[in-house]
């Protein structure tokens, strides 16, 4: 049987956070749509064991740490063949209910080339998940707290934003595959940005589905650790200084011109 769904997530050391994701997996019933490849970045010891589960899980064991879109891009290629679609999942992301049919149903458009649910902390607040591209002004207006509030408003319609978190994210695999993937040189921060918006540069829609939701425990590493921090910075100038965020940005001045026209 074709198994509909290849899943990765990627642990640094957080096995015991991959292993209550997984248990939320096997809780809400996807066994029979659903192959995990789960990405050791860092030695570590699993606190629980593969074949326990309902659904086969592929434990890739990395020599060396890789980035963020490495480490996906490659558990990609091990399973190119048998699921209709990829998702990307990390390793704080708690299910209380199943998001995959809501998810799957936004994504039946032939334009829509990544779904991905509505994110709430465990406080049950939305998280601003999706966003619109960020600029230097922008940034600098936050850093000033003069830019306050979500970019966009989620109720029950579904959302059409210019980029998602890669917290989690559901892909054709057609789309992934026509993308190439992540870009490798962004190791940390803003990988998920600079896919989003060559998908849209390629003529695909996003879509924020608020039909699904998961709750996300953040661990703001960048807030914490100087190493973090500066791989946010460093991805965040690698962004700006590259050909895809001017197209993007002259893609917007060339909206605003017609509309205005």
């Amino acid at each position: 049987m074709r198994e509909k769904i290849h899943l990765s997530v990627v642990s640094h050391g957080q096995g015991h956070l991959v292993h209550k994701l997984l248990e939320d997996l096997k809780s809400i019933n996807v066994a029979d749509t659903l192959h995990v490849t789960l990405t050791l970045n860092i030695d570590e010891i699993l606190p629980f064991t593969p074949i326990s589960f309902p659904f086969p899980i592929e434990v890739a064991i990395n020599s060396v740490p890789k980035g963020f879109g490495a480490n996906h891009n490659a558990a990609f290629m091990r399973n190119q063949k048998d699921s209709a679609f990829f998702c990307i999942v990390n390793p704080d992301i708690r299910l209380n209910h199943n998001p995959f049919p809501a998810l799957l149903a936004c994504i039946e458009n032939l334009n829509i080339g990544l779904a991905a649910p509505v994110v709430v902390g465990e406080d049950g607040e939305i998280e601003d998940s999706a966003r619109r591209f960020p600029t230097p002004f922008k940034i600098l207006c936050k850093a000033f707290g003069l830019c306050k509030g979500p970019d966009y408003v989620v109720r029950n319609e579904r959302v059409f934003p210019d980029w998602v978190g890669g917290m989690f994210m559901l892909f054709t695999r057609e789309v992934f595959e026509e993308l190439n993937g992540f870009n490798e040189r962004y190791f940390l921060y803003y990988e998920d940005v600079d896919l989003c918006a060559r998908l849209r540069l390629l003529g695909y829609e996003l879509v924020l589905c608020p039909a699904a939701k998961v709750v996300h425990n953040a661990q703001r590493s960048s807030h914490k650790n100087l190493k973090y921090l500066k791989w946010h910075f460093t991805s965040m100038l690698r962004f700006f200084c590259s050909k895809i965020f001017l197209q993007i940005i002259l893609r917007r001045f060339r909206t605003i011109f017609v509309k205005g026209g």
